[in-house]
């Protein structure tokens, strides 16, 4: 059996740059979604607690609000199911942060609690995927919480609100679905569409091609995780699927494909009218076959991913620790923001936590110029404050998109704003405390993460590849079988289905770390590939049996293993 060649190595270490961390990117497609839902979400609880004159309140309401900015790149069915354990996550934070705070008031020992607390956050909001904004906000209002003066008596209530919050924060985020059930999922076809249009039009060469095939593969892989998490197959998601197909042809033979239909298709996409239907093909069908194959397959529980975080959690506790300490150490009243900063800088390797760090600290000094000129305004009255911090939420949410250092030019006033809710405060301190923090945080949060790599992920994509080709050797020894036993190829399908997710996994966990050699993209690629059509070759010689929908079983032509 033929074998694609690796990808050659990279130098094990890789630049820092400064040369377009700042540059703006296109907006995102829905960027007005989340901008919207933030504050739907946080204006009723916030506005009603200014009729109550309570405003004191409005960090506990916040912590459920914010909530809203999750999973909106989610199908519904399984929206529904993030943002649940986004609110309870949200809660469970929050009781911790609460009961410490009740507690003690030794900020030597809170700073110990936020960090790990912190380090708790990111590592399950990576392990389950939950996407943006990730532990970020999760490690906002914990760690504001921990510097809250607080009793016992109080928690309950404090608890209870939050929570009111959170379940007005579901019903804003599931809202959209009454409208356009299929949206998330036409979205991601579209997006899978016109990447791979775009790589067809490099018909394969040219100094582009290379950046244009990887983009097209990372959205077909997102459609493909996107439809697979959507629930029970529909016609739809049916349709759609053969479209993310036809992607996945352009990708395999960029030379022969016309862009335009992908193109037409994926505008069409586009509002609510009926998915395009596109002709079929034998190599669509194996295709489909087997991603039918995969979804049936027991998926490996989230908690599984954990392991190969463990260094990004030790790098995440060291660096929250050692930044608050040092905010400490300097005087500053809020050491919590440190933290923060240090939280908000892990990414998937040091290149991009470099990156973060450096958009972090140019938008917090631009933000505190901006709540500097602000401020007049917030002060005016209680509801002037609120005003403006659901425009900063606003704003945060449009801008964020287009690169991380231009939303944080709208949170660092709105975090700001916030802390005055329960009082008016000098501006001057602020500022002061803000920008020292800042900068503490971003400088001690990346000698953390330089401390502590993980130089083992390339080796981790290396075995889960292995772990496919084995699997699928197997299964291909076995339908070469004239009568293979039918537990023998049931075990087989399994085992490749839960390679192929397996390695996804892996992959995503390793982009991009530093210190190790470049990952082998174009052989993940044609795994998964050359593993959906053994899949569907082991579906057709097993039969009906599986459970797979009746029209999944048409003819087709024979699949050579």
């Amino acid at each position: 059996m033929s074998r694609p060649t690796p990808a050659s190595a990279a130098s094990p270490a890789r630049r820092l740059p400064l040369a377009g961390v700042l540059r703006l990117g296109r907006p995102s497609d829905i960027w007005f979604k989340p901008a919207l839902s933030v504050v739907v979400a946080v204006a009723p609880p916030n506005l009603l607690l200014l009729a109550l004159d309570r405003l004191d309140l409005a960090m506990y309401a916040m912590a459920g609000s914010l909530c809203a900015l999750y999973a909106h790149n989610r199908p519904y069915a399984a929206r529904a199911r993030a943002l649940a354990w986004v609110v309870l996550g949200m809660i469970s934070g929050l009781a911790v942060a609460l009961l410490a705070a009740s507690l003690t008031t030794g900020a030597v020992v809170l700073v110990a609690v936020g960090a790990a607390l912190a380090a708790v956050q990111k590592v399950l909001c990576d392990a389950t995927r939950i996407g943006p904004p990730g532990n970020v906000v999760l490690t906002f209002i914990s760690s504001a919480a921990l510097f809250t003066p607080q009793t016992l008596g109080q928690i309950p209530a404090h608890l209870a609100l939050a929570t009111a919050t959170g379940a007005w924060a579901w019903l804003v985020g599931m809202a959209p679905g009454l409208l356009r059930p299929h949206g998330p999922e036409r979205r991601a076809t579209a997006h899978a569409l016109n990447a791979a249009a775009a790589y067809a039009a490099t018909h394969g060469t040219g100094d582009g091609h290379a950046k244009a095939r990887a983009t097209a593969a990372a959205a077909v892989q997102a459609a493909w995780q996107t439809l697979l998490s959507a629930g029970a197959s529909t016609e739809p998601r049916r349709a759609l699927e053969r479209l993310v197909v036809r992607a996945e042809v352009a990708l395999a033979a960029p030379a022969d494909t016309d862009p335009e239909p992908l193109r037409t298709w994926g505008r069409a996409l586009r509002g609510t009218k009926a998915v395009p239907r596109t002709g079929q093909l034998p190599a669509e069908t194996d295709e489909l076959l087997g991603v039918d194959a995969e979804l049936a397959s027991p998926v490996p529980p989230w908690w599984s991913r954990l392991g190969p975080l463990t260094p990004l959690a030790v790098r995440t506790a060291l660096g929250c620790a050692l930044a608050g300490y040092a905010s400490l150490a300097l005087g500053v009243g809020r050491p919590y923001w440190a933290l923060v900063t240090a939280a908000s800088l892990y990414q998937a390797n040091l290149t991009l936590t470099w990156s973060r760090g450096v958009q972090r600290v140019v938008g917090n000094l631009v933000g505190v110029l901006l709540f500097a000129a602000v401020v007049p305004l917030a002060h005016l009255g209680p509801a002037a404050l609120v005003l403006c911090c659901l425009a900063f939420n606003f704003g945060t949410e449009a801008l964020i998109s287009r690169n991380y250092w231009l939303g944080s030019v709208c949170v660092t006033p709105m975090a700001l704003l916030i802390t005055e809710f329960a009082g008016y405060q000098q501006p001057g301190r602020l500022i002061t405390e803000r920008i020292v923090d800042t900068v503490v945080g971003a400088l001690v949060g990346f000698v953390a993460a330089v401390a502590v790599t993980n130089r083992r992920a390339g080796t981790g994509v290396e075995h889960a590849l292995t772990a496919v080709e084995r699997a699928r050797e197997r299964a291909a020894r076995l339908l070469a079988e004239p009568r293979p036993a039918s537990a023998s190829l049931e075990s087989a399908r399994r085992a490749l289905a839960a390679a192929l997710v397996d390695l996804r996994a892996t992959v995503e966990a390793a982009s991009g770390e530093w210190w190790q050699r470049a990952l082998p993209h174009e052989r993940v690629v044609l795994a998964e590939q050359s593993g959906h059509r053994t899949l569907a070759a082991t579906v057709r010689r097993q039969g009906p049996h599986l459970g797979l929908d009746r029209h999944t079983h048409q003819a087709t032509e024979d699949v050579r293993p």
